[in-house]
């Protein structure tokens, strides 16, 4: 599709129809076309040197939700959503993270890895000497949140419904998912599906301050 194709009114219309589920309809499944667009909008979703500082795990297992369930504030979302994906930051980003996206962008660009040093040693003084105080891992918690908001854009776009959650205990979801002692922590959670009928939070209108509040020109 032409970008022009796409009006500006059908993404204001979405970007409008979008709101937090709360009750998800457990008999509707996404399509498993329109879940690989969904998947590809985390995998191409930007971030800070390019690092990609993460992994998306999507629990499929209606057991291993069950289990979630419980660490989840109760919040059935987690159970009754066709897809639940788990967002995660690579802890404790390091030179040799670095090195493994050097190689993958030597590998795709088909760039000799030695032209790629000087971009190299950039990003691990950032990391190993900020200009800022820096906590890598709250640094890639940010990034994770950018992938989260394209993810949550894109499914708007196509007519998903989702629910960003912070609204769980990371440490026992690690636990569950076998994260423990991995180089990978969770930190958000965003259920996908389709909107049961009877949920009561599509129907308020949607409550943002006005745009001269919140926008302004300089």
């Amino acid at each position: 599709m032409n970008p022009s194709e796409l009006s500006p009114e059908y993404v204001h219309q979405q970007l409008y129809w979008r709101y937090a589920v709360k009750k998800f309809d457990d008999s509707k499944t996404i399509p498993d076309e329109v879940w690989k667009v969904l998947e590809q909008s985390l995998v191409l979703a930007p971030s800070s040197f390019g690092l990609q500082p993460w992994k998306f795990f999507v629990v499929r297992d209606p057991a291993i939700r069950q289990q979630l369930l419980a660490h989840s504030w109760g919040q059935k979302q987690v159970i009754e959503a066709s897809h639940l994906v788990v967002l995660a930051i690579k802890k404790d980003l390091n030179a040799a993270d670095v090195d493994r996206y050097l190689q993958r962008m030597a590998e795709v660009q088909e760039i000799p890895i030695e032209n790629l040093q000087g971009f190299g040693n950039i990003v691990k003084n950032f990391l190993e000497k900020p200009p800022y105080p820096l906590d890598i891992n709250a640094w890639s918690t940010r990034q994770v949140y950018i992938a989260l908001g394209q993810y949550m854009t894109c499914a708007a776009m196509l007519g998903i419904d989702t629910c960003p959650m912070e609204g769980f205990v990371p440490d026992k979801y690690d636990e569950v998912l076998g994260l423990t002692g991995t180089d990978y922590k969770s930190v958000v959670v965003c259920p996908a599906g389709y909107r049961a009928e009877d949920d009561k939070s599509a129907a308020p209108k949607k409550v943002r301050y006005a745009t001269e509040d919140v926008v302004q020109y300089i």
